[in-house]
């Protein structure tokens, strides 16, 4: 197993602000000549130019170290240039808490409010602080290299303008002038000053450096960095001669998209690869030590995946289990706990460790480090390690060789891999890890055409095009061709791509974007002459446009997180794909699919953790063990689903429901979150089949105990859904909102204190609380009314006054809980033919009558009103002649005046 490599004393210090310029790094290589011995700390550069270019070469030369390397504790004396905001130097801030640290400071900037305190300062109001170290260096008596004496001169011209700013001072130019004496370079300052490159090939340059990483391909580094640019650039090739100059790289590819290709240029200066026979594979050519290649119609994304292929295909060496396990084996038994787990993986640096029976070596499961962490945040270290633990475990003996491990470790989604001997006990174990170093460096990356799922990779482009419209089929192929000009890998995703494969209607479009998701969203708004709603913080945007119809339709795209890439040692996996991580964070297996739009492969579908599989065999499964301790909601989507789809909770799933259930983590759950989730389930098809399954678990009493269902709330929720059927087919206005009925019915016969204290759970705003529960109250009353007039009166005028007042969810309610038919037709006679009657007469009538407008006016028509229902007044003559029979008995209304 693999650990991380041991902190660097470091006695004595020197660094300077984050998004270090010139004079940041020119200052730290000067203080490092006071300091001989220092430590000399790079904090990092979000320069775009051939500057930072060089900047990265200036660290390599002067065995810069990065803050996580540090002991934090070996610091003695910390050495600060450039600044001494606090604020600036986040890199440090763990040193600096540290009393005992000696703390010195050289700057020009003026003071600060939140300027570090420090034990020697040396301030001074000079054009750059690498004259200030200059000055301090010629005191001293030291003499410097010509390296180091043209990285210090070029701070100071940096900061100076070359000596053309006001700031500049005499100090500066005495500074240059001794720089000069020691061998300072004025044609390599001139040339980074006066940027000969052209932008274009600044910002590709630049883009190589920052993506370059090297791959061990079977003993042989390799370096592969990658470039985007907008306009076809003939000289690329010269880049990557820069770049190999620079970095001193044996083996290079330097991947460029450009327009409607990607070319490949590949240098050696070894025959440990023979890249004209690498380039050859992709049509272009060659020699053992310079080859090229143009790959049209495809993205940087594939031709990598197909470029590591060749490379494992051209410098193969053959390994076995047994010569790369890790042993002996360290284990835990099924008795212990969590935090026992946790603190044993804690102590070796590991990532897993398998579970055993009892007094045995015989493995029975493993339990993930980040798992048993995320169960001891959760105040669960106290049990057992066969609650959270993986059960289904796949073994490997020490003769197989490394595709059976990928197929365990990549195919079947496996951390750990215990290795055991012919008697099946663990004699050692290979880890996800140890795949990754075995196979690949960083960024570690298994070649596609290695990957088993991959090899089971499954195109849908046929089904997309024979169950989608038309139109929605444009827009995909349209969002794939986008990603191809812009060199990013486009998938959509979730819930679309379930329905897809169920043959369920879903046209809610999510979109997935393997790069900036806002910067393709406003290409994507401008192609469909559309706008967007863009959201920053979480790099997601919605495009919103008129689809072809008139009708505005909208395309979700969010950003995939592309830290995967850049902290593979941090988060160690296998593909090296960040449509895997946006995937890993969904919910359920069912919704973690995705299908690639970009032409070349479009209609890929994407299925890293089994979902296929369980769709096929129509199951629910969480994707990772503490799914429903981090989110209780969880639970309730799951029921959801499993109803809506005729579906069943796997075994492994349902236990880790009661699990999260036995802990009460429902009712810690914040009421909005719950009345969100409860009103989903109301807009299901069968919401009953969902509170029974609630009910299973005891879930609706733990929400809150008047929910429990009982026989007769169950016939009544039964009633409730066939009603709302009903109801949603008559396409009236306002739709009755499903999830007041429901809780109407949830709530029948509960005490009036019960209910309040239900919403309160709910955290239903004031309003809709007081509401739902004036709408309950009337509902009663309306109900033994109706049974009343049943008995007496029975006009439809006497309906219509008890009912009139009453919104669709009350007359639903009541249509739902009554058990007399008779009540049920007339309610639903009033909802389809006495609700929208109306009088054919108005109060401009009456007042043309000689009436005088006032209450009686409401009186008149209100009579009228209830005539035309008792079919005493059809037609408008009849109405007219009754209002005013009506006008002359209220004296048309004048006695209301005086």
């Amino acid at each position: 197993m693999t650990t991380s490599p041991p902190l660097i004393a470091a006695p004595v210090v020197v660094t300077a602000h984050a998004n270090a310029d010139f004079d940041a790094l020119a200052s730290i290589v000067a203080a490092g000549r006071l300091y001989p011995g220092a430590t000399l700390l790079f904090p990092g550069s979000q320069e775009r130019t051939l500057r930072h270019f060089f900047i990265k070469s200036a660290t390599y030369l002067f065995n810069f170290r990065q803050a996580k390397d540090i002991d934090v504790t070996s610091v003695e004396k910390l050495v600060i240039v450039d600044t001494r905001q606090h604020s600036r130097v986040p890199h440090v801030h763990a040193i600096l808490e540290r009393p005992e640290v000696e703390v010195h400071l050289y700057d020009h900037h003026p003071d600060t409010d939140e300027d570090i305190q420090g034990s020697l300062v040396t301030v001074r109001q000079w054009g750059a602080t690498a004259t200030i170290l200059t000055t301090e260096i010629q005191q001293a008596g030291l003499a410097l290299t010509p390296d180091e004496a043209t990285i210090i001169g070029l701070g100071i011209f940096e900061d100076t303008g070359s000596f053309t700013f006001a700031s500049t001072t005499e100090h500066d130019f005495a500074a240059a002038g001794w720089l000069k004496t020691q061998g300072m370079d004025l044609n390599t300052i001139s040339e980074l000053l006066t940027r000969d490159l052209t932008s274009e090939q600044i910002s590709a340059l630049n883009e190589l450096l920052e993506t370059a990483h090297t791959h061990d391909i079977n003993g042989v580094p390799v370096v592969i960095a990658e470039a985007s640019m907008d306009e076809y650039m003939g000289d690329f090739a010269l880049l990557a001669h820069k770049l190999m100059d620079m970095e001193n790289i044996s083996v290079l590819f330097a991947l460029g998209r450009m327009e409607d290709r990607v070319q490949i240029v590949a240098r050696a200066r070894s025959s440990d690869v023979d890249v004209g026979a690498i380039c050859s594979g992709f049509g272009g050519g060659g020699h053992t030590y310079a080859a090229s290649a143009s790959v049209k119609f495809k993205t940087l994304s594939q031709v990598k995946d197909e470029l590591f292929t060749l490379l494992y295909s051209a410098v193969n060496k053959q390994l076995t289990v047994g010569s790369i396990m890790s042993a002996p084996v360290i284990a835990e038994p099924e008795t212990a706990t969590i935090a026992k787990a946790a603190e044993t993986m804690q102590r070796f640096g590991l990532k897993a460790v398998p579970v055993v029976m009892p007094g045995t070596a015989r493995c029975t499961g493993y339990i993930e480090y980040q798992t048993a962490t995320r169960a001891v945040a959760h105040g669960l270290g106290a049990a057992p390690v066969t609650d959270y633990m993986n059960r289904h475990v796949h073994t490997a003996s020490p003769e197989d060789d490394l595709h059976t491990m990928m197929e365990i470790i990549v195919g079947q989604r496996q951390r750990l891999v215990p290795v055991v001997d012919e008697n099946g006990n663990a004699i050692g174990v290979i880890t996800r890890t140890d795949l990754i170093n075995t196979i690949i460096e960083e960024p570690a990356r298994i070649p596609e055409t290695l990957q088993p799922d991959r090899k089971r990779d499954r195109n849908i482009r046929s089904l997309i095009r024979e169950r989608l419209p038309r139109m929605h089929c444009g827009w995909l192929e349209a969002a794939g061709k986008l990603g191809d000009v812009s060199g990013v890998a486009v998938y959509a995703v979730g819930g679309f791509i379930r329905d897809l494969l169920l043959g369920r209607p879903n046209l809610d479009l999510d979109l997935v974007v393997e790069g900036d998701g806002i910067t393709f969203a406003r290409r994507l708004a401008k192609q469909l002459n559309g706008r967007i709603r863009e959201h920053q913080k979480f790099k997601t945007a919605v495009v919103i446009f008129d689809d072809e119809n008139g009708v505005e339709s909208r395309i979700d795209v969010a950003t995939a997180r592309l830290e995967y890439y850049e902290y593979p040692a941090a988060l160690p996996t296998v593909e090296l794909s960040s449509i895997k991580m946006d995937l890993f964070r969904r919910d359920f297996t069912i919704n973690a699919l995705a299908v690639q739009l970009n032409e070349s492969s479009f209609g890929r579908l994407v299925d890293f953790f089994g979902s296929q599989q369980d769709i096929k065999d129509k199951r629910i499964r969480v994707l990772h063990s503490l799914s429903f301790v981090e989110d209780p909601t969880r639970i309730l989507r799951a029921i959801r689903f499993e109803k809506r789809y005729n579906f069943a909770i796997g075994p492994q799933t349902s236990r880790l429901i009661k699990n999260a259930l036995g802990l009460g983590l429902m009712e810690k759950l914040s009421g909005s979150r719950l009345f969100h989730e409860l009103r989903l389930i109301t807009e299901e098809a069968s919401p009953l089949a969902c509170f029974k399954r609630m009910e299973e678990f005891d879930l609706l009493r733990s929400v809150h105990p008047v929910l429990a269902l009982s026989y007769g709330k169950e016939q009544i929720i039964a009633d409730v859904e066939k009603v709302l059927g009903w109801h949603r087919l008559l396409y009236q206005d306002p739709a009755a909102e499903a999830w007041t009925v429901h809780l109407l019915a949830l709530c029948h016969n509960a005490k009036y204190a019960d209910v309040r204290d239900l919403l309160k759970r709910l955290y239903l705003p004031r309003k809709q609380s007081r509401d739902f529960m004036l709408l309950r109250e009337n509902t009663r009353e309306a109900a033994a009314l109706l049974s009343t007039w049943l008995k007496k009166d029975r006009s439809m005028s006497g309906l219509y006054n008890i009912l009139h007042s009453l919104p669709p969810e009350g007359l639903l309610y009541i249509m739902a809980r009554t058990r007399v038919d008779e009540i049920r037709k007339f309610v639903s006679h009033y909802l389809t033919k006495l609700r929208d009657i109306r009088t054919d007469i108005s109060g401009e009538d009456l007042q043309a009558m000689g009436g005088h407008p006032g209450p009686c006016f409401g009186k008149v028509l209100n009579h009228v009103l209830a005539a035309k229902l008792d079919g005493a007044a059809h037609s408008r003559k009849e109405q007219l002649e009754l209002a005013h029979s009506m006008l002359r008995r209220y004296n048309y209304g004048r006695d209301e005046q005086q």
